[in-house]
């Protein structure tokens, strides 16, 4: 599920709503908002009421980030989630939470929330919210978004907590972010809000691309405001069921490597730690398919080939290259993955379907 966030009281009513309606033409789904640099609930109230009512008119899931300073400052009952109800929220996302044993308390209420807990958090408190009981339907997790640059989650440790969530069977959310000039999260920096360190400057597809390769998160929501028009359609457009790659082409590639490129490809189950293989088009197609060798090259990372006649029954199978090889006039160079787009490749399990665009 993909969705965006608004910050109504920083961009304007008017704006947020037609940010919106682009969202929700385009097959958008959740909404997320923030609330901890709200002091004045009421004033708050007047600004957001039309924008909730139009969520859900919209088939939207709105959630909100609050913490306990929210219901400090607001003079709120932790045991009463009811105002959050009426301001037209789905859920609440606990950006700091109150020790466990409280959000299992929560979770059990009448309130009808969605009651959404830090998915960054690399302490013991999501285990102590499962060791008192909660209602797992509807305690969901969320990563943090980083607004200072080099201070996103790296790789390694966002997979960690991430397949540690997925374990519990705990339904998870990051945050990729627009590269869009003065865009606006809630706190007064402008230099993107993804999860990801590494996504920080990346387009905006291919950090929802790299996510869905990976298969460790549920719903990828941008984190700062607005996105683009061009950015809104290039994550409506990601596949969230194939790992798709772009790929640089070359020319004069004949029909039967063209067809064989267009494929959905499917990872052998047996890896290599020098190719990933794919036989698509090519499974048992036997010698009629007669792909003429043509030019070779020296291969290197990211290279995508397909195996000639030199190859006897092999040929017409994709390979794409991992480790740099010498000259192999039995594999036709085909195209070429580029270098952002490499981050990919370490996805490509066993199995795992695949496509170039």
């Amino acid at each position: 599920m993909i969705g965006l966030s608004i910050y109504p009281d920083l961009l304007g009513y008017q704006d947020t709503l037609d940010y919106l309606l682009k969202a929700k033409e385009l097959g958008y789904k959740r909404v997320f908002t923030c609330l901890i640099h709200v002091k004045n609930l009421d004033e708050y109230k007047n600004t957001f009421q039309g924008i909730t009512n139009y969520t859900h008119e919209a088939g939207m899931t709105l959630i909100a980030d609050v913490a306990p300073v929210v219901f400090e400052r607001l003079g709120l009952c932790y045991d009463d989630l009811s105002v959050f109800k009426e301001l037209g929220l789905d859920g609440i996302r606990l950006d700091l939470g109150f020790g466990g044993k409280k959000e299992a308390e929560l979770s059990r209420g009448d309130h009808g929330l969605i009651l959404e807990v830090n998915g960054s958090d690399a302490s013991n408190y999501i285990d102590q919210i499962l060791d008192h009981n909660p209602n797992k339907q509807v305690l969901w997790t969320c990563h943090n978004f980083y607004p200072q640059e080099h201070t996103g989650l790296s790789l390694e440790y966002f997979i960690q907590q991430s397949k540690r969530l997925k374990a519990l069977g705990l339904k998870t959310a990051a945050f990729v972010t627009s590269r869009q000039p003065n865009t606006v999260g809630p706190w007064p920096f402008s230099e993107g809000l993804p999860t990801l360190e590494m996504h920080r400057h990346l387009p905006i597809d291919l950090q929802a691309r790299h996510l869905v390769a990976m298969g460790l998160v549920d719903d990828i929501l941008i984190g700062n405001a607005f996105a683009s028009d061009e950015e809104l359609q290039a994550l409506a457009n990601v596949s969230s069921d194939k790992i798709e790659i772009r790929l640089s082409v070359l020319s004069h590639l004949s029909s039967k490597e063209k067809a064989i490129l267009t494929q959905v490809h499917k990872v052998r189950g047996d890896l290599s730690s020098d190719v990933i293989r794919s036989r698509s088009l090519g499974e048992n197609a036997g010698p009629e398919l007669n792909i003429e060798p043509r030019e070779s090259y020296p291969l290197h990372r990211g290279d995508v080939v397909i195996l000639n006649n030199g190859y006897g029954r092999y040929q017409g199978e994709l390979q794409i290259i991992l480790k740099d090889m010498n000259y192999d006039p039995r594999r036709n160079l085909v195209g070429h993955i580029p270098l952002e787009e490499q981050i990919l490749l370490d996805s490509l399990d066993s199995f795992k379907s695949f496509r170039f665009i």
